[in-house]
């Protein structure tokens, strides 16, 4: 070793693993490597488990430097407290998210923006009902047949008579309508006009004639403006006075007398459907047929349904362009087989015979109904069309849509109640389902109650 000059201190080399530590210069503070910033990245603060990271990057090493430990503990705090803020602000999230545990009966959620929409709980009439299809048009179709050369009546027509033969000389055109007086048809140039009633001329009338046919047979004289006489059941001499006035009006033979098949009687004013014969045929079997003037709806109501069908009641009928009108039971006609190789008339109602059987699976009921506006038909002739009867009706029920309930994993319903910022599934019970609305009661459900729908 070699002597060192004075004023200088002896350095020698530090042994093989310690480390090398120099003494600060007088009036100097001893400085370490800058710490690493502990920030956030991505903007988001991530939490971890486990040691804290060193200062000089070594995993769990504690930094030899001693200096300043203070402000490091200080940083660690505010990380700390930092953390559990956003711990408490997540689990807040969460509250407000509905992330709920436990088993509770109604699960409750806070909806920031709420359900898709809403609506109001009401009071309401529900009705429950049955649709079905029906035909718009005239109704039943009858046939006017030509007087039989015997005289006698023919299914329902009046036979025999000055016009009981001879050629057609004149045919209404189908559609047509025929009120009381004019002609039906004209056969050998004189008119067989017709007359409102109930009963057909099956007989000659004639002076000492008394019955119903006569009382019917005045009363149509009377409406037609003919006088001098009483209108009762008894044909008298003023009653052939006034029938010769009126055949000399139709340009017939004057005789007093009405013979079967000079006229054709009707309940009233008819609708020619179609024309049978045309001009020059001779007057034999169907002359036409024809309806009444009125529009109507007709339905073969299924014999499970018949007890929704009663005289007077009113349907709801849905026209091909979506609107809609009141209809009014008009007629019910008796059970007919669908299966009837007849083909009597399904669309039309049928004729109200019953050759299948009324205990057929297939048997229905004929319906005939009338619109009450007949204005609202528009220009409607023929088409289909849905009847909507009345099965049942509950008055002022509290009421949501349907499709404001949902189905609960145990079974039974609830509905999404609406409250502030928040919504809650109440259990309800359902009542009567009608009109797209279902009847509803249940703990806090009222007129005005707000529940969530879909869009």
């Amino acid at each position: 070793m070699t002597s060192q000059e004075e004023g200088t201190v002896a350095r020698t080399a530090p042994e093989e693993g310690t480390v090398a530590r120099t003494a600060p210069e007088e009036g100097t503070v001893a400085r370490t490597a800058p710490e690493e910033e502990t920030g956030v990245e991505g903007g988001e603060l991530e939490l971890r488990t486990g040691a804290l990271p060193s200062l000089d990057g070594s995993d769990g090493a504690v930094a030899p430097t001693p200096a300043s430990p203070r402000p490091r503990r200080r940083r660690m705090r505010v990380v700390l407290i930092a953390a559990c803020a956003v711990v408490v602000a997540v689990a807040a999230g969460g509250a407000a998210l509905g992330v709920f545990g436990g088993g509770g009966d109604e699960a409750e959620a806070s909806a920031p923006s709420g359900p898709p929409a809403t609506t109001k709980v009401k009071r309401a009439t529900l009705t429950s009902s049955q649709t079905l299809d029906g035909q718009l048009g005239y109704g039943d179709t009858a046939a006017v047949q030509a007087p039989s050369s015997s005289g006698s009546a023919q299914s329902g027509q009046q036979g025999g008579g000055a016009a009981s033969s001879g050629i057609v000389t004149w045919m209404p055109s189908d559609g047509d309508t025929i009120t009381r007086g004019k002609p039906v048809y004209k056969v050998n140039q004189q008119s067989v006009p017709l007359l409102y009633g109930s009963v057909p001329l099956y007989r000659t009338l004639q002076p000492g004639s008394s019955g119903s046919d006569v009382k019917m047979l005045e009363q149509n004289l009377r409406a037609l403006g003919y006088k001098g006489f009483t209108v009762d059941d008894t044909y008298t001499s003023d009653t052939a006075s006034a029938v010769e006035e009126w055949q000399d009006d139709l340009g017939r033979t004057e005789t007093g007398e009405v013979k079967a098949g000079d006229a054709v009687v009707a309940s009233g004013a008819r609708r020619v459907a179609k024309a049978e014969l045309a001009v020059g045929d001779a007057l034999a079997g169907d002359v036409l047929t024809w309806t009444g003037t009125d529009r109507v709806i007709s339905v073969d109501l299924p014999v499970q349904y018949a007890d929704l069908a009663k005289k007077g009641g009113k349907s709801t009928v849905t026209l091909p362009d979506n609107t809609t009108v009141t209809a009014v039971v008009t007629d019910i006609g008796t059970p007919t087989s669908s299966g009837d190789s007849s083909g009597s008339g399904s669309q039309s109602g049928g004729n109200g015979s019953d050759s299948a059987g009324s205990g057929s699976s297939n048997a229905t009921v004929p319906v005939e109904l009338k619109v009450e506006d007949a204005k609202k038909l528009g220009s409607y002739q023929a088409a289909s069309v849905s009847v909507e009867f009345a099965a049942e009706a509950r008055s002022n029920v509290l009421a949501v849509p349907i499709s404001a309930l949902f189905a609960l994993p145990g079974g039974g319903y609830a509905v999404e109640v609406v409250t502030g910022t928040k919504t809650e599934y109440r259990e309800v019970k359902l009542g009567m389902f009608g009109n797209g609305m279902v009847e509803i009661s249940g703990t806090g459900i009222t007129a005005g109650t707000v529940v969530g729908v879909p869009k």
